[in-house]
């Protein structure tokens, strides 16, 4: 189930566990339970492998050559609130990333393939209690990724009351703050038939705060793309739209999403030849 809200309307930084003697606790978003990741991963009543997983790719780079230049990864794609949480958003994640959400082969063949961190709710239910926002993300591996990029698209999930849409609506809408990056996601969604909205007024989905996790990069900037649970339900088979079966249920709608999504990334990219 999507929850309602990325990051704090106050656009607070990524909280620590526990504040400094003297100074007051970080402020949680309403359907928060926890501050950060750290403090989730400290929580001895949960489990990893058990109630939440995380999983993620970082492409090696052997550049020993002084005459040449080895290309480096310059776009991680992120999904901090997979599997159970907003459910699907690991599986676009994996595949934006250039790999099938069903067993992880490169897909399609000939790449390209990019970096990749999910965050994870295993459980049979109440997954929405694992909810970190986006601006708290604070997972070592997620912060060393984006750090080291120059591009973060992050996939979340949302409803569309959230989204300020109708019921049913099945769109997508595009934040962050690299303008070029959301102008090219907006043209290639809707170039392949998917409403695709700016998130701009939407507070708290819009992905504008410094600190939230897609804006964490090189260049300060990144790309944010909320999913209606419409949309994303479109995505997979019916009856087979589980944790167990989604990955192998994956319909032409999903794949004309990633292939979009990708799309913007290489024009992205492309602007980036002489970084």
């Amino acid at each position: 189930m999507a929850l309602n809200r990325r990051e704090p309307i106050t656009g607070l930084a990524a909280a620590p566990v526990a504040a400094a003697p003297g100074t007051a606790a970080p402020a949680l978003p309403a359907t928060d339970t926890y501050p950060s990741n750290t403090a989730l991963y400290s929580d001895p009543a949960l489990v990893e492998g058990v109630d939440y997983g995380r999983r993620c790719r970082r492409h090696p780079i052997d550049d020993q050559d002084p005459a040449g230049r080895a290309p480096f990864v310059r776009t991680t794609v992120i999904a901090p609130h997979g599997g159970g949480i907003e459910e699907g958003t690991s599986e676009l994640c994996l595949a934006i990333a250039g790999y099938h959400p069903a067993g992880l082969a490169p897909h399609p063949a000939a790449g390209p393939v990019h970096d990749f961190w999910l965050f994870e709710g295993l459980r049979a239910t109440g997954n929405a209690a694992l909810h970190v926002t986006a601006t708290h993300c604070d997972d070592t591996m997620a912060r060393s990724l984006a750090a080291g990029s120059l591009n973060v698209v992050a996939v979340h999930g949302c409803s569309a009351a959230r989204a300020g849409m109708e019921p049913g609506a099945r769109a997508v809408l595009v934040g962050g703050l690299n303008p070029a990056f959301r102008q090219y996601l907006v043209e290639e969604f809707t170039a392949a038939g998917i409403c695709a909205v700016s998130a701009t007024g939407q507070e708290g989905i819009a992905g504008i705060a410094p600190d939230n996790i897609c804006n964490r990069t090189l260049l300060g900037t990144g790309a944010q793309l909320e999913v209606t649970a419409d949309l994303r339900a479109e995505m997979f088979a019916a009856g087979r739209n589980t944790p167990a079966r989604r990955a192998e249920s994956t319909l032409p709608l999903f794949w004309s999403f990633v292939a979009a999504a990708r799309a913007a990334i290489a024009r992205v990219e492309a602007e980036q030849h002489l970084l």
